[in-house]
């Protein structure tokens, strides 16, 4: 505990003393804004042609510009706030941040790409792709790194730091699966030396039951669903969700909202399900991909019969 705790407090001092050097110059901060007027344009394009070869080449030369951008000293230090196909988050004390997009295929199925970056303390790049591996996993409830990434957009981050315990960080993701089905993710990040490491025994559903890795949500793709951090409760709230018809149970394209709510009670050591919840703050205006939710059962009540 004490090693523990030492590094937690080295850690925040380098941190600090990192981001007291990491300064942009005007002529600096010119040239980032040029490199992101070029980033934007790259991005844009992946959305405007319908040929899914077309796309992938795109987002081929859009990885190869950011990176290229984020090569530049001290780009740890520029917000690329107008990169709004990509979602950029970063905790509260500037540790790292996550890049986190999505491309489109003419299938319904996607492809994400993401990217965590840490800063130094010259400046220099210090990077870790990640690469989806969503096709080829078999356990979603499996430990993973960089290199098996569970792809998701990512919309929320959640800093869990406890009495000098090492840090991790819950994220929100949006998932987009198939013509028939969405998904949404909370996933878990947390560093072992120095590496990142996705999925983390602390999700309970059941008293008798072994801690989850991460959850993953999956519903029909014609509604939303709420997935939410409701901060005067210290709660992640979401949409209990049910299937449409009793004879489609199991088959999650079939699932929506039935306008009640679960959601995760969160302390350090585990994040306990909670059933029948209130819901205290408004959907995230970030949910459904920038998109204000609307309930399943609405949507159900207004659709065309």
């Amino acid at each position: 505990m004490f090693r523990k705790l030492t590094y937690l407090i080295l850690l925040s001092v380098v941190s600090l003393t990192v981001q007291g050097r990491q300064q942009l110059t005007e002529e600096g901060r010119k040239a980032f804004h040029k490199q992101q007027d070029s980033l934007v344009k790259l991005s844009e394009a992946i959305f405007q042609t319908e040929d899914d070869f077309e796309k992938i080449v795109r987002n081929t030369a859009f990885v190869k510009q950011l990176t290229q951008c984020l090569q530049l000293k001290f780009s740890f230090r520029y917000s690329f706030d107008s990169l709004k196909r990509v979602s950029i988050l970063q905790p509260s004390d500037l540790s790292f941040r996550i890049f986190s997009w999505f491309v489109p295929l003419s299938d319904g199925t996607f492809r994400y790409y993401g990217a965590i970056q840490l800063p130094t303390t010259d400046g220099s790049l210090r990077l870790f792709p990640l690469s989806d591996a969503t096709a080829q996993t078999t356990d979603f409830n499996a430990i993973t790194g960089p290199k098996q990434w569970i792809g998701a957009r990512y919309y929320e981050i959640i800093p869990m730091i406890y009495n000098g315990r090492l840090p991790y960080f819950i994220l929100l993701g949006w998932k987009g699966h198939s013509a028939k089905s969405t998904k949404k993710i909370i996933d878990v990040l947390s560093f072992q030396d120095g590496n990142p490491v996705f999925g983390k025994a602390v999700f309970e559903n059941r008293k008798e039951q072994a801690l989850q890795n991460r959850v993953v949500f999956e519903y029909t793709r014609q509604h939303t669903m709420t997935l939410t951090y409701d901060r005067k409760v210290q709660m992640i709230v979401f949409d209990h969700l049910v299937p449409i018809d009793p004879e489609m149970t199991g088959r999650y394209e079939y699932y929506a909202g039935d306008s009640s709510f679960d959601a995760y009670k969160i302390n350090y050591s585990k994040l306990s399900l909670v059933e029948n919840v209130p819901l205290k703050n408004p959907p995230s205006a970030q949910d459904e991909q920038y998109i204000a939710p609307i309930k399943a059962s609405e949507r159900m009540r207004n659709r065309p019969q």
